[in-house]
């Protein structure tokens, strides 16, 4: 049976860090309009999707819990395996990974987006 999810794509390999439980933060401009958002997909793709309608063919690795975002501190680059810290951005804590074995192929799109997925 198919069910819809949403889904967060994620350039690699920072979706691996996630499944391998080292990267704990995700960092974006932008957050989420509703939380807690429960059983979103890490898609895993090659390239930043920069603008609207951007997509590419990425893997799903991993349902993903989101419960709380605040203001990324510059003491978390760490947790977010980040190579640099930049004022401004927000820092969403990553809770109870998932990985999906094996991965599934899937669009990949910018920020959060619908998929349909076999249930699991």
């Amino acid at each position: 049976m198919r069910k819809l999810y949403q889904a967060l794509s994620i350039v690699a390999p920072s979706g691996e860090y996630i499944t391998q439980g080292v990267k704990t933060l995700e960092i974006r401009s932008w957050r989420p309009e509703q939380l807690p958002l429960k059983n979103l997909i890490i898609v895993e793709n090659t390239h930043y999707l920069n603008q609207c309608g951007d997509e590419e063919e990425g893997r799903a690795i991993a349902f993903v819990d989101i419960h709380s975002v605040h203001a990324w501190k510059n003491t978390e680059i760490e947790s977010a395996k980040a190579s640099y810290w930049q004022e401004g951005y927000w820092a969403w804590v990553i809770e109870n990974v998932r990985p999906i074995h094996p991965p599934v192929n899937m669009p990949a799109r910018r920020k959060i987006y619908w998929v349909e997925l076999e249930q699991m």
